[in-house]
Parts: C-alpha cells; structure tokens; sequence
C-alpha cells in the first residue's frame, strides 16, 4: 500500500492509484472535464491540476499515480487561480448561450465554472470556435462551437462501438471533432446509438427534440397514444433526479396523462408479442434447415450496424421487427378497430432509452399498417423534460395502471431492458415449447452478466442448442466476423449496440458502470415481482392471436410484425 496526505488527511491506497481516485475515497471533489471514469485517461482540459510538495508544476490529478510519502493540496490558492486561469481559456473559446442550451442546468462545465466561483468578465478575448452545426441526424444534433475537444465522444465511439464516425482534425488552436471528409452525420455510418451523446460533458452533441411534434399533436386533438419501454420505468426517476435503480412506473403513467396522453400502454406487452414471432422463427429455422445462427433485431442501431458492415449476413437477422414497430403496426389495425378510430385520428408516440429508435421509426419499411407504424420517438430525457415543463411535481403523484387492452406486460417482456434479456425471455418460452415441461427455474444464470461477449449451452430435450449474447458493437464485430467466415458455433445470438443493453442507451441520463449496476438489479427484481413471468403465459397476447392475428408466423402477423432489411455499404464509401 501506499501511504500520503491530501489535504491534511492521511490515506493509504493500492499502487498504481491516481490521485484523483484517492482523493474521492476522502470525499474530496476534484472538478473534472475530459475524465470519465469507464475510459481512458486522456488529461487534456487539465482542470484538475493539484499542488504536489516538492514539484514545482501543477500536475493532473487524472493522470499522475500516488507515491509514497506524497503530500497533495487540492485546493490551495495557486491551485484555484490555475484553474480559474484554465477555465478562462476555456470559456473564451465558448459560446455563452447557457439558456437556451440543451444541456442547461446538466452540463460538466457549466458546474464546474459555478464551482470556480467564475463571477468575473474574462481577460480573454473572446474567439468561439468555428459552428458546425448538423441536425440532419433524426437522433443526435451536433454544435461544434460548444466542443471542448475533450475527446470523450471519440473514444465512445472508436473504442466502444468500433465505428469511429467522429475523429479530430487540425492541430492545437484549430483542431476540431468532425466526421470524415466535412460529412454530415446523416451521411456517415453513424448508427444512431447516442453513446457519444451520454459521454459529452457540454452541449457539442445532444438528443434531437421531439417533444415540440408531441405537444402539436395533442394540441390538434389527436388520439395520441404511448408506449413505454421496459427500462424506461428503471430510468426516467434518474432523469429527474432521483437514485439510479429507482423503479416509478405508476407515477410515470399519471404524469403522461396530466401532459395530455390519451391512453398509455405498455410495451412489455410487444416483447411479449417478439418472443412469440422471434422464438417461432428460431425454432422454424432450427428445425427446417433455416440460415443460422440467428441474430436478434430487437435493436436498431445493432440492425443499421449489420446493415452496414455486415450487408452480406443479414438473412441471419430475424425477421421480427422491435417491440417498438410491432406495437405501432397493432395499435393502428387492431387497436384502431377495436376502439373504433381512425387510425388517421391515431398519433402513436413511443417513450424509449435509446435514440436510434427515432431514426427506427421513419424506416420506409414500418407502414404495414398502412400507415407510419410510430409516428414519434422521443427518450427517457425528452419525457422528464416535458414532465418539468408541466410543472408535475413528481414526489406526490398517485400511482396510476396501464391502459388496457395493452397494459399487462410478463416478466420476460420487463428484462428485455437488460444485455441477456432477450435471450432469457426467448429461452423461457422456447424451452417450454420445445420439452412440452414447466421450467423448474425461470432464471437462466448463464446468460446473465456484463461481459461483452457470454456464451451457453441449454439442453431443450437432448438438442443442445449454443446461444452467445453481446453488447457493445466493438464486441458485435467480433461475433459478425466470426458469422462471416463460416466458424461462428451458435444457434442463436442475442445483440445490443448499446453496453449494457437499454439500460444503456442514449436516451436515459448519463450513466457509468457503477450506475448500469443499479439499473440491472432494479430490472431483475422488476421481473421477480410481477405475476406473469414467461411471454407466451401473457393472457392479452394470447387473445391478440385468438382474435386478430390468428397464430406466429401466420399470414396476417407476418405481414404486420415482420420487415426486410437492405445494405448501407454506400455508407462506408
């Protein structure tokens, strides 16, 4: 162990440690911009500059390990006017439109500028950075002129998602992050995921807003009608403000109806209705010679991603569409009739974690109902958004239930939210289908877990059938390059863009691994709690087909929760 001081107070701490990490082990704030803690040092805003005894320059407390002996000031009165010096530099090069930032009230140098007590005019000129704007994305907005060049965005999407549609260019007082070639970001590979978005400390990259198109509706009198995602229970109560892991399903769905919503179901209910179309599939192909493995498409961004750099496999994705676009295409035929309405009366609006799913829902290929199957997207962050422009004050409302027929999702359909959990909603079922016996345990452990690329074997009656489940697209390449070359094992492969499922996705707060596990537990235990727990037990599902679709895989459920997909490869040019 190594023994120093910060500030006064003794600690001891593992070598190799920084002094950031040793610091916020004594609950001492070190402000930080560039630093996140699930990437890689990168000590380039250099905010964090501490006072070291003995040296005569101001080191990074990101960067520098701790050493025997070592006496450390954190917040000395050189180290304050440095940082105060450094901050100057950096708001001279930004733009001061805080108000009307997207990221107003949660934005990393916005707080830590008020931390600094910056209370004075700037000695620096001011020289805002070039504006390159781009909205043409239908998820992400980029403005440039707010880039700190902190580079987090970059290594989200280089290391993370092993896409790298963002890079910098120039060198020191002109570099910028740009895609290639001057793009707009419509034009690159970008698959929408919104991970850069969930790592950018400023407002150089936010979530594309809907919510205007979402009040328009309602205010024309529409019958607007949402769905809300599985994780969307699990997140939403962080978005405003509340513990990672904070299940608010009830209070949700009150203040969806004091924004204006005519009816708010549930889309467990279509993951349900997945697991149906998804697990007959699998099994059709695993009897009848079918392309295997087969990849689920549950995600868009993963099938945007497969579309691109994987054009030549995409008979290994499932036909299935998202529990997204399959409860669009039921709410406007069978809903629509059952309700006698208008489907041209219907706005069908879907409240999601994950930002591609906006980008999923103007697919040319979702109108089978003969309509826009979704007509808007809009994230976790978009509904907290306009709960606080409601003036709803959350604490104190009611629980209130889903609106029926589509108010009644399983335990299956609840982990759905979480990396494995569409794989374990799909073996539940499956497995019952195939043995014809009641599972003596529903938790299926082996698919569990947060490594980005997990593997099993399950025995459905004496066929062993290989399953792998992967998050994060770096760890997809992996798998669909095995798919390429003829080697991969599996039968079947469960695929999210985003790390750690939904929970991770764009869409929600900004979170951290340590916040991911939160998120996880709280879906788990969502599942232990609810009175159905496998997809095809779910009685509303089940009278769906009695009444409607007739059975998986039939004419009519085929036509309305099943799509095709095409090649981006010119997007790589």
């Amino acid at each position: 162990m190594i023994n120093l001081t910060i500030d006064g107070e003794a600690i001891a701490v593992e070598e190799g440690t920084t002094i950031l990490e040793a610091a916020r082990r004594l609950n001492v704030h070190i402000p930080t911009l560039c630093h996140h803690e699930d990437q890689a040092v990168k000590a380039v805003c250099r905010i964090c500059v501490v006072e070291v005894e003995g040296q005569r320059l101001l080191p990074t407390a990101c960067s520098m390990p701790v050493s025997e002996g070592m006496v450390v000031k954190t917040a000395s009165p050189k180290v304050i006017k440095a940082r105060k010096n450094i901050m100057e530099l950096i708001l001279a090069r930004h733009p001061q439109d805080c108000l009307v930032c997207s990221k107003n009230g949660k934005c990393q140098l916005q707080k830590v500028a008020r931390d600094l007590n910056m209370n004075r005019p700037n000695r620096y000129e001011r020289d805002v950075r070039e504006s390159r704007f781009d909205d043409s994305s239908p998820s992400i907005v980029r403005d440039m002129s707010k880039c700190i060049l902190c580079g987090r965005c970059v290594e989200a999407c280089t290391k993370g998602q092993g896409i790298t549609v963002m890079a910098k260019e120039n060198r020191g007082y002109g570099t910028s992050v740009v895609p290639p070639y001057g793009k707009k970001l419509v034009d690159t590979c970008c698959v929408n995921c919104g991970q850069c978005i969930q790592v950018c400390p400023v407002g150089a990259l936010s979530i594309r807003d809907n919510t205007d198109e979402v009040y328009d509706q309602i205010a024309k009198g529409k019958h607007v009608v949402a769905q809300i995602a599985p994780s969307v229970r699990i997140t939403l109560a962080e978005s405003l403000g509340y513990a990672p892991g904070t299940v608010t399903t009830g209070k949700i769905i009150h203040a969806m109806r004091k924004i204006g919503f005519s009816k708010v179901f549930d889309s467990d209910f279509t993951a349900d209705l997945t697991i149906m179309e998804e697990g007959t599939e699998f099994l059709n192909r695993l009897k009848n010679g079918g392309t295997l493995p087969m990849m689920t498409s549950c995600c868009p961004a993963w099938v945007k991603y497969c579309e691109t750099y994987g054009y030549e496999q995409l008979s290994h994705l499932s036909s299935a569409k998202s529990p997204q676009q399959m409860f669009g295409a039921v709410i406007k035929t069978y809903y629509a009739k059952k309700a006698e309405i208008d489907p041209k009366e219907i706005c069908s609006v879907s409240v999601m974690p994950c930002t591609a799913k906006k980008f999923e829902c103007k697919r040319s290929e979702m109108c089978d109902s003969g309509y826009q199957d979704v007509d808007i997207s809009i994230t976790v962050e978009e509904l907290a958004k306009m709960i606080r422009t409601a003036g709803i004050h959350f604490d104190d409302l009611e629980d209130q239930e889903f609106d029926s027929p589509f108010g009644l999702g399983s335990g299956a359909g609840q982990i759905f939210g979480t990396t494995g959990g569409v794989m374990e909603a799909a073996l539940r079922t499956v497995y019952e289908v195939v043995t014809g016996e009641t599972l003596p345990r529903l938790e299926f452990d082996q698919v569990r877990g947060t490594e980005g690329i997990r593997e099993a074997e399950i025995d459905l009656n004496g066929m062993k059938v290989r399953v792998a489940i992967v998050h994060g697209l770096s760890n997809a390449k992996k798998v669909l390059d095995e798919v390429k070359a003829g080697t991969s094992p599996y039968h079947f492969i469960e695929v999210m863009a985003c790390e750690g499922g939904c929970i991770g996705g764009g869409g929600n707060a900004p979170k951290t691994r340590r916040i991911l596990a939160e998120r996880r537990r709280a879906i788990y235990e969502e599942d232990r709690n609810l009175p159905i727990r496998k997809s095809h037990e779910n009685p509303y599902v089940q009278k769906l087909y009695e009444e409607y679709l007739g059975e998986p895989l039939g004419e009519r459920s085929h036509k309305l929760l099943h799509t095709t997909y095409h090649s981006r490869r010119d997007l790589l040019r």
